[in-house]
């Protein structure tokens, strides 16, 4: 899973690039979309009226509501979400996502799931379901203060709803080598990595406008520009990840 609680940080363009990296290797690869702004949902043109994530929390069959677009499989998000955590509000909730997933993850290499913004029901039931966590952050200081809060929600997690969920590491995002700032801040996250047990991945993600004009035109970096920078760190990112899975 994709998570930050800091807005603004390349979250779900990063879900994005990381399902079309993976299916572009031949992964079979699922995206939840989780976050109530739908972001990738328009991007992979999914129909927002054929329902999916917070259908299948409330209990509708999940298999009935993945959507197979011309960009891959999506479980998409829907305006509803925004009351989830009134909606979803009972004892026990936090497992409706990971419940929700067991009749199908089996059928899937990868199941990539982006996340809200905020802590709230939606991003617990997301951290229950998950086995890694990927933190996209920027190289300023909010996003180096916002990882502490992350963490202590992992931690309380881990120890409470899922043992098995992992930190699988940091990746800066919308970096400027040009930046004195971002390069003394670079060397913070990394000692914070090493505070949270994880790593900062040796990939880093340049800043461009390749990727806003993908986004415009709902594709994704591999099909819109494959030779910009972010194309090619996007894809040292998936090798670098994979690698990381089979270490």
């Amino acid at each position: 899973m994709i998570a930050n609680q800091k807005g603004g940080i390349g979250k779900s363009t990063t879900a994005l690039q990381l399902s079309a990296g993976l299916v572009a290797k031949k992964y079979s690869v699922l995206i939840i979309d989780a976050d109530p702004q739908g972001n990738l949902s328009h991007t992979m043109r999914a129909d927002p009226n054929a329902g999916g994530i917070f259908e299948a929390l409330n209990g509708e069959q999940i298999e009935r509501l993945i959507q197979r677009t011309e960009h891959g499989d999506i479980l998409a998000s829907s305006p509803q979400l925004t009351g989830a955590d009134k909606k979803f509000a009972d004892y026990g909730s936090e497992y409706l996502l990971s419940k929700a997933l067991k009749s199908i993850k089996e059928k899937y290499q990868y199941i990539i799931i982006d996340t809200p913004p905020q802590l709230g029901i939606l991003t617990i039931n997301t951290l229950i379901a998950a086995n890694d966590l990927i933190i996209p952050l920027t190289a300023d200081l909010y996003a180096l203060m916002g990882l502490s809060q992350l963490l202590d929600t992992v931690e309380r997690v881990q120890e409470h709803g899922n043992p098995n969920l992992r930190i699988a590491g940091l990746l800066l995002t919308r970096y400027s080598h040009r930046a004195i700032l971002s390069r003394d801040l670079k060397e913070s996250i990394e000692t914070k990595a090493r505070e949270m047990g994880t790593k900062l991945y040796n990939t880093i993600i340049r800043e461009g406008i390749a990727i806003r004009e993908a986004q415009t035109n709902r594709q994704n970096i591999f099909e819109y520009e494959p030779k910009s920078n972010a194309s090619v760190d996007y894809m040292d990112f998936v090798n670098e990840y994979l690698k990381g899975n089979k270490s």
